[in-house]
């Protein structure tokens, strides 16, 4: 118990508890008073407020990753100048492929694009008027591309930029600068080591735990009702929408999760974690092969395409409408407005996650330069989002288009998406459905269990701010926390229908005060990367003399002949001349480029036995602080007046810190000033031979 206690930050972690447990109160409070329409109203408020905020702020995080990869900035290394990625490339992808599938991905997979197709925004879902004013719709066809592309918007790059936020200032802020691996050390550039370890720290802490509890409990909620939905598709419960049912998924997987919390069976987990994606891969290819494997080829292709196009069009659509009125008239999910039930929606639900995610990208990244890691971040789980949309969405569609089997009776005498079976509904369609559909309620299960596990240990370090072993019995805390939160949210509604509508509203809401961090810590990052990129070493290469061809190409003009003795003397004494006449420039003024080679050393360049250049750093100085010695002419710099750290040049002891690249810079320094200081070069002691024992 007291090891628990120990290092806890007890103004983060008692806070972030109060306000979670507030908002379960509040939560069954309004839905048990408000009635049906609780959470539509509710969505709707919290809509209208940040719904403009969350889609500026996205596509802002998107013109920052590209700023941040493409730019000077793009050369820093998330570590020392001269350190080595810690995985391979291939073994990176691939665990940024497992950061980016997950239980929605196989949630959403099917269900999404048919949503927007049968009810599209108002933007694509309608062609135009004819001369009579009536509105024109758009072909099937269209609709089906509009909505593949429409999906693949809310799972692209945008949703990785939100992740390239926090994982790239967590990366740099802990293996470049030495901060402990918490929220709070990405805002130091802009409030200092002071606040940031007093209250200001505290709250960002705080704001960041309580996102990412109901983040994770968003894609606990609906990866309970997909188990559920998966169980009567199998013929093993009658409802799968009950309540009890849905309580008592939660409460038995979040056991299984508790269980391997306390076991501390990590490695067990990490492998289970692996077979699971190999499961996921496996589920589609099978999709893929017993598919329609020829569209599906094709729509890969075409749905990038449609990716494209619907870039420009919904970065900044903040109010878009459901064409000729379909969210009314379909209902279920949909009635608030399509960027409201979709977009902002979406956006909300990756920032509430991003603390989670961009912790885990940013303990993978270590030795990549910014430039790696941003392009590496954004386009690798976009190519996986593309594929496996491509695969499932694009087969849903298809059976849509053909066959019209898709779709469910919604009581009320039309159609509509069956959200939560409509996977299982795909995998009818196909041979060995029985198996197959036994194989993704056992992927979802156990995405369900590693989310689980893994978002109690996040917020574990987050409330302790920053250590990364923490004590089993805090751990247990959080995944309980969760399991009921979970459990809360789902029994909120008053009516199975309401549950998603409720996880939505969680996910949106949490999300606001963390938009805030992180708008700060997108201000902080240009600050720091434009100073390093201003102070950063360039390495050049300085040759002593032109190419070897340049020179023998001079030597034969001035001799007028293609080749003999006459031309190897005029190439020898061209070395010789341009030697001194270096030496002249460089010799008294720089020690690194005086000592240049003599005329014994010109044959062994010509010969190819001597480098033929040498290496220098070069630093840019601003203008403005340049200086001329009004004695000598020579020019010199004021350091005062060149460009100033964000971030304070102080010593943590901390094992991040030591393993740092400025950590390693200090000690380094410090044994330089000392041998300096004494003047000699230790004694050490030869290690005795196996004779001398």
């Amino acid at each position: 118990m007291s090891d628990a206690w120990r290092g806890l930050q007890l103004w983060v972690f008692i806070p972030a508890v109060i306000i979670i447990v507030s908002a379960l109160f509040f939560a069954a409070w309004w839905g048990n008073t408000r009635g049906a329409e609780a959470f539509e109203d509710l969505n709707s408020a919290i809509v209208n407020s940040v719904g403009w905020w969350y889609i500026l702020l996205c596509t802002g995080f998107v013109i920052f990753a590209l700023w941040a990869g493409l730019s000077k900035a793009g050369n820093i290394r998330l570590g020392r100048d001269d350190e080595k990625p810690e995985f391979s490339l291939g073994s990176w992808f691939c665990m940024l492929f497992a950061a980016g599938m997950g239980i929605g991905l196989v949630f959403w997979g099917v269900a999404e694009p048919l949503w927007h197709m049968i009810a599209p925004p108002e933007i694509t879902g309608e062609a135009g008027v004819d001369a009579n004013g009536n509105i024109i719709a758009a072909t099937e066809s269209s609709a089906a591309g509009t909505a593949m592309g429409q999906a693949l918007f809310h799972w692209g790059l945008h949703a990785w930029a939100i992740y390239v936020v926090i994982g790239l200032g967590l990366a740099y802020m802990t293996f470049r600068r030495g901060r402990p691996l918490a929220i709070r050390w990405l805002l130091e550039p802009i409030f200092g080591r002071k606040l940031i370890e007093s209250w200001v720290g505290h709250i960002i802490d705080v704001v960041a735990i309580v996102g990412t509890v109901f983040g994770i409990v968003t894609s606990l909620g609906i990866g309970a009702q997909q188990i559920a939905a998966g169980m009567g598709f199998m013929g093993w419960v009658e409802d799968p929408t009950s309540q009890p049912l849905l309580t008592g998924l939660v409460a038995v997987i979040m056991i299984v999760a508790t269980f391997s919390v306390i076991s501390g069976v990590h490695k067990g987990l990490k492998w289970l974690s692996n077979v699971n994606l190999l499961a996921a891969a496996a589920l589609a290819l099978f999709v893929l092969f017993a598919g329609p494997t020829m569209f599906l080829l094709q729509s890969i292709v075409s749905n990038i395409g449609e990716y494209a196009l619907a870039f420009p069009n919904l970065m900044f659509e903040t109010n878009a409408e459901y064409a000729a009125g379909a969210g009314n008239e379909q209902g279920g999910l949909l009635g608030n407005g399509w960027s409201a039930d979709w977009t902002i929606y979406y956006w909300g639900w990756w920032m509430s996650w991003a603390p989670f995610v961009g912790m885990f990208i940013a303990r993978i990244s270590r030795g990549r330069t910014i430039r790696e890691f941003v392009l590496g971040v954004l386009l690798a789980p976009t190519a996986v989002g593309i594929l496996w949309f491509s695969i499932f969405g694009s087969s849903g569609i298809y059976f849509q288009l053909t066959e019209g089997t898709m779709l469910i009776d919604d009581g009320e005498g039309g159609q509509t998406v069956g959200t939560e079976a409509s996977f299982f509904q795909l995998l009818d369609h196909l041979p060995l459905a029985s198996i197959t559909a036994v194989l993704a309620i056992l992927v979802i299960t156990i995405f369900f269990i590693t989310s689980g596990d893994s978002g109690s240990l996040v917020t574990d370090v987050l409330a302790y701010g920053g250590r990364t072993t923490t004590p089993k019995l805090t751990r247990v805390f959080w995944t309980a926390l969760i399991a009921v939160s979970a459990i809360v949210l789902l029994t909120a509604g008053d009516d199975p229908g309401s549950s998603l509508r409720v996880l939505q509203v969680a996910a949106i809401a949490s999300a606001a005060p963390f938009s805030i961090v992180m708008a700060l810590a997108v201000i902080a990052q240009v600050r720091v990367f434009l100073y390093e990129g201003r102070t950063m070493n360039r390495y050049v290469r300085v040759r002593r003399h032109a190419t070897k061809a340049a020179l023998v190409e001079t030597a034969r003009e001035e001799v007028g002949k293609d080749a003999g003795p006459a031309v190897q003397k005029k190439v020898l004494e061209l070395l010789n001349r341009q030697t001194r006449s270096l030496r002249a420039m460089f010799g008294g003024t720089s020690a690194t480029l005086s000592g240049l080679p003599a005329s014994s050393e010109a044959r062994k360049l010509a010969e190819g036995k001597a480098s033929d250049d040498l290496v220098i750093a070069i630093e840019d100085v601003p203008a403005h602080a340049t200086t001329v010695d009004p004695q000598t002419g020579v020019l010199g710099w004021d350091h005062s007046k060149g460009y100033s750290d964000p971030i304070t040049d102080e010593v943590f002891e901390t094992p991040e810190y030591s393993e740092s690249y400025v950590g390693w810079e200090h000690s380094s320094e410090e044994f330089f000033d000392e041998t300096l200081a004494t003047g000699t070069i230790p004694v050490v002691a030869p290690e005795p031979k196996d004779d001398d024992a």
